[in-house]
């Protein structure tokens, strides 16, 4: 049971105050009846809601995958730049975030969902999940890089990184490679360059977990998780 003005927020109908002037004016039914107290419990499962006589059905949780474009921000709100949470356009929650960040420059894979309880396990730290970039990088990368990345490399701050798995699968004056991590400190892949003298051009997440980005969805464009997809990120 929930009370209706907190179920009409949740699904985005309009912040607190105005969905409890919402029900004042009658624009809200339940079971087709006027309801004009924001307190009264419903049941979300069996209901029917309705705001200016639209169904507004109810969603406990939502999984989005998004390949994410460069040029936003990793985050439900932003002054400056437009954020992930934005390009999620027909969103029922009001409550969605981001599962960890990419940079404003970076691309690829990002989970969009209200599950906390996942977010958690996934970027928790002493849960060490996998997380695989394909990258463009300012010059050759060879097979004593592989060993210095299995090793765990110190990065210029003097910190160490946990070791990661390093697959080239181009060096040249602009080589191509894909990095396997297992922990996610700010601007980390970058950072891991760095210390071998090298930069990153271009970024890309292409997996999380046992989730791999669909590559049929193009840069900008989202959609839902299946059901599969959503059980693969909650697998301990």
């Amino acid at each position: 049971m929930i009370r209706l003005d907190k179920y009409l927020c949740e699904m985005s109908v309009g912040s607190r105050s105005q969905v409890k002037e919402y029900i004042k004016k009658g624009r809200v039914k339940v079971d087709n009846e006027v309801v004009k107290s924001a307190d009264v419990k419903i049941d979300e499962n069996s209901a029917i809601i309705t705001f200016d006589d639209k169904v507004v059905g109810y969603t406990k949780v939502e999984y989005y995958m998004l390949n994410k474009p460069a040029g936003v921000v990793s985050a439900t709100t932003d002054n400056r730049y437009r954020t992930v949470i934005d390009i999620i356009d027909d969103k029922k929650r009001k409550d969605l975030f981001p599962v960890g960040r990419l940079d404003i420059d970076t691309e690829g894979l990002l989970v969009i969902t209200n599950d906390g309880d996942m977010a958690h396990r996934l970027l928790s730290p002493k849960k060490h999940v996998s997380k695989v970039y394909y990258a463009r990088i300012n010059g050759p990368v060879t097979d004593r890089h592989i060993e210095l990345f299995k090793e765990g490399l110190i990065l210029k701050d003097g910190t160490k990184a946990l070791p990661g798995n390093l697959k080239i699968i181009n060096s040249a004056d602009e080589s191509e490679i894909e990095l396997e991590i297992f922990e996610g400190k700010f601007h980390q892949v970058k950072k891991m360059f760095e210390a071998i003298d090298l930069k990153v051009l271009y970024l890309k997440r292409i997996s999380m977990g046992k989730l791999k980005l669909d590559n049929t969805l193009e840069i900008g464009s989202y959609r839902k998780l299946t059901d599969e997809e959503v059980k693969l990120l909650n697998e301990r």
